[in-house]
């Protein structure tokens, strides 16, 4: 693809980068406009968007760090790819709600109706994103035989994040792309249907991302770490978000009373 969208002599802007900055502007404007009906002050909640991005990128790289240390502790030179890669998506979610959790805290800011707002708009932000990893040819997938696949053919890929060149990939970037606006469909549709209640959106996005890059990591080319010798991290994450998921969907559901359920419909409304 193209991961140099702009080379002007000593500046380069790298593709990645600029579609990574749109993902999380896009969702965080998407976050804003779900604030209001919520009851959500948007100062807090543009504040707490701006924790959560910074986190988020120091998260999912020092995910990246963690699961291919061998590599970074090898030669120390490969500490400057950190600059052209966003790294590990779990490692930036976890930071992310750790630091939300923690602002939220502080500011006294209702816990699960916050993450509700922010959860589409997280979606929506990944699906920027990884349009940005196809774009620079990161997070590629495993050799293929599919009329679908697709050939990477820039050396600057490569030499910035090993991406194989001249063999027909799995798209994982874009299988990821379309799992993420799928869950963002069920996420909006959930929300004007059945009993909503506050965690709701949240767990629930939680919940079908963690099936959904679990099963994508069978598709994964890249070096992602291994946890017991057969899962990939991001899968061993996915092992535990899922059954949490689940079981905070009960717990949060069976907890409603009827005057949270009528007041979380006029919210849905």
């Amino acid at each position: 693809m193209h991961p140099i969208l702009f080379d002007f002599g000593p500046v380069t802007l790298y593709s990645y980068g600029i579609l990574l900055a749109a993902a999380y502007l896009l969702g965080l404007q998407f976050a804003l406009m779900r604030a209001g009906p919520r009851g959500l002050d948007r100062q807090r909640v543009l504040d707490l968007g701006i924790w959560i991005i910074v986190s988020a990128l120091v998260g999912a790289k020092l995910l990246l760090v963690i699961v291919d240390v061998r590599r970074f502790t090898g030669d120390p030179r490969e500490l400057i790819t950190l600059l052209r890669s966003g790294g590990v998506f779990y490692g930036g979610l976890i930071a992310g709600v750790g630091t939300a959790l923690w602002y939220m805290w502080r500011h006294r800011m209702p816990l699960w109706t916050t993450t509700d707002a922010f959860a589409p708009g997280i979606a929506m932000g990944h699906i920027v994103g990884r349009l940005g990893c196809l774009m620079a040819g990161c997070c590629f997938g495993r050799p293929t035989s599919m009329p679908w696949g697709i050939t990477f053919h820039d050396p600057a890929a490569a030499a910035n994040v090993g991406t194989p060149l001249g063999v027909p990939l799995h798209p994982t970037q874009l299988y990821e792309a379309g799992a993420e606006a799928l869950i963002l469909v069920v996420l909006l549709a959930l929300e004007r249907r059945g009993r909503p209640y506050p965690g709701r959106t949240f767990w629930t996005y939680m919940l079908l991302y963690g099936v959904s890059r679990f099963a994508i990591e069978f598709f994964r080319g890249d070096n992602r770490g291994v946890v017991f010798g057969v899962l990939s991290t991001s899968q061993f994450v996915s092992v535990v978000l899922v059954p949490l998921a689940i079981v905070m969907l009960v717990i949060l559901g069976r907890s409603t009373g009827p005057a949270r359920h009528a007041a979380a419909q006029r919210v849905a409304a």
